[in-house]
């Protein structure tokens, strides 16, 4: 069962598909509260998206799609049902507006991406 936490959904079920391209997509636009990140619609008119078509957009499997890009992310990359995450309910409901959830997911993002770098850096394991 999701969890009702959108913050913990997202790190558990979120990040672990999201690309580094769509990681640093994600970061920019939280940190800048940007008018193309939209609540209330998976898009509008390309280049505006919610948090999940952002994420599509880069990413290999559904980067060539437009407007369903946020939804088959979801739900075949994902396995998420749009209907019922967590993060998509709590970002229909306040989107950038909600500095709360905007700042849980930054800092999500910016963990992520830290730790990223860090598997990067270390030597493998033999």
């Amino acid at each position: 069962m999701p969890s009702a936490d959108p913050v913990a959904e997202f790190r558990a079920d979120w990040l672990p598909h999201v690309t580094d391209e769509g990681l640093d997509r994600l970061v920019e636009l939280l940190q800048k509260g940007s008018p193309l990140l939209i609540h209330g619609a998976f898009t509008r008119a390309v280049p505006m998206g919610c948090l999940a078509s952002h994420v599509a957009w880069n990413h290999p499997h559904t980067c060539r799609l437009s407007h369903e890009a946020g939804v088959i992310w979801l739900t075949k990359i994902a396995g998420l049902n749009p209907a019922t995450s967590a993060v998509i309910q709590a970002w229909d409901e306040g989107g950038l507006g909600d500095f709360e959830l905007r700042s849980g997911l930054l800092t999500a993002c910016l963990e992520d991406r830290e730790r990223r770098t860090v598997e990067e850096l270390e030597p493998a394991a033999c």
